[in-house]
């Protein structure tokens, strides 16, 4: 790995569970939703299913849950709900980070970036410490990754042409099934039945594959995008709770309105090879309060159901 510059971030406010739930329901303007578009579910040939288990997690909850489970070396899946639509919330920080990696050499993470306070907005941890001195591109994208700073994420969005040139660029990676429309935080609005600013757990875990396992990212871009996600403060009740103590995670947590909360991951057990995962959930009532143990509990239940299917 190229070892960048990185400035010393201690001193920083700790973030409690509070602050962790602002960073991604900041109240956002409302608008009339558009038309839900058609999906076509792709079913998996070797999925494994364990829908009684899952059905009641949602019961339990009062939650809907979506949830994809890939092993990368076996191709076994564990799906339930699949190719359901649900907000992604702040997961799509991971995705912004691939595409600034996929788009700029390494040496252009040491960009200078400024802004001005009047483009922080609701939970912002991190810049909001920078007006004066600004950041470098990736501090910028470390603490969209690892603290869910919002101001980071609308920046990384400046820098990739704005929503449209995200999901652009995610097109011409191979999703077709994701939505990118608003910035933050409007794109924690999570409306039911409203397609912007959604995917499904099939596509969000796929992408997630194809940017932090495959080739499509030289590796050492790759190793960039994973310890980053490593290094995550914001998800230890969640996919990290749900998996054995000597596993190794990377992940993106998010969270919104409707009881949405999500969780994408990419999982290293101590032999074989890694797992990709995301789960996601969300409620019927707007302000509903969302679970970190729904997203734990259903990770549990997604390895036992792939390691009884092998």
């Amino acid at each position: 790995m190229t070892h960048l510059n990185r400035r010393n971030f201690l001193g920083l406010a700790t973030i409690g569970a509070a602050g962790l739930l602002a960073a991604c329901t900041a109240k956002p303007a409302h608008s009339a939703p558009p038309t839900m578009p058609s999906d076509t579910p792709r079913a998996s040939p070797a999925a494994l299913r364990s829908d009684t288990a899952f059905a009641a997690l949602e019961a339990e909850y009062g939650a809907r849950l979506g949830l994809f489970l890939i092993d990368t070396g076996s191709q076994r899946t564990v799906e339930y709900r699949a190719d359901e639509r649900f907000a992604f919330a702040s997961t799509i920080k991971a995705h912004q980070a691939a595409a600034i990696l996929q788009t700029r050499e390494i040496a252009a993470l040491q960009e200078h970036v400024t802004f001005t306070a009047e483009q922080i907005v609701s939970y912002s941890p991190i810049t909001e410490q920078h007006i004066e001195d600004g950041m470098l591109l990736h501090e910028v994208v470390t603490a969209a990754l690892q603290y869910s700073d919002n101001t980071a994420a609308n920046l990384m969005f400046d820098r990739l042409g704005g929503p449209s040139g995200l999901q652009q660029l995610l097109r011409e990676s191979g999703d077709h099934t994701i939505n990118v429309d608003r910035i933050e935080p409007n794109l924690n609005e999570a409306t039911p039945g409203d397609p912007r600013d959604t995917t499904t757990p099939r596509a969000h875990a796929h992408t997630l594959a194809r940017f932090g396992v495959s080739d499509h990212l030289p590796a050492e871009k790759r190793e960039l995008l994973t310890g980053w996600m490593k290094a995550n403060t914001t998800g230890g009740e969640l996919i990290r709770a749900g998996v054995p103590a000597d596993w190794v995670v990377a992940d993106k947590t998010g969270g919104g309105y409707y009881g949405t909360r999500n969780d994408i991951a990419i999982l290293w057990p101590p032999t074989g090879a890694p797992l990709v995962l995301a789960v996601m959930s969300s409620k019927d009532a707007q302000d509903a309060e969302y679970s970190n143990a729904l997203i734990a509990r259903a990770t549990t239940q997604a390895l036992a159901t792939l390691t009884a299917g092998r």
